[in-house]
């Protein structure tokens, strides 16, 4: 008999389908304050499409530089794990500037832009009582900041 953490629960094929159309609308959803960010620096050279990749693998190949990054670094440079974080950072910003056509600069801009429409965008729902339990926990993130 398996241990109980080791248990893979029934997943019904309707349950499937609803997270996967779920996870689709968020991904519209998130694209869209690139897309805006995009538009506003790149002009012409962005389209919805190309905020939808970019929103699609940005992220995984985040996930994959800062898991082979924090890997080496452990092994050959223990204690600069936090450079695997900086290079993922600049590897997100990569698939920005190659998404969109454009040079660092504004890829970087791009990815803080976009993180200033979220937030606006945010800011406007919350106050039309359309709030998000986790949008209180980036206004202490930029609090912070």
């Amino acid at each position: 008999m398996l241990p109980e953490m080791f248990i893979v629960p029934k997943i019904s094929a309707v349950a499937l389908v609803a997270d996967l159309i779920g996870l689709i609308i968020l991904w519209i959803i998130v694209s869209i304050p690139v897309y805006f960010a995009a538009k506003i620096l790149v002009g012409g050279r962005a389209s919805f499409g190309s905020a939808m990749l970019a929103t699609l693998v940005g992220p995984i190949i985040f996930v994959i530089v800062l898991g082979l990054g924090d890997y080496l670094a452990s092994r050959i440079f223990p204690g600069l794990e936090i450079l695997a974080l900086l290079v993922a950072f600049i590897a997100w910003i990569w698939v920005y500037k190659a998404a969109f056509g454009t040079g660092w600069l504004h890829a970087f801009g791009i990815a803080i832009l976009a993180i200033i429409i979220a937030t606006v965008i945010l800011a406007i729902l919350a106050v039309f009582g359309i709030a998000f339990h986790e949008f209180t926990h980036v206004f202490s993130i930029l609090a912070v900041l």
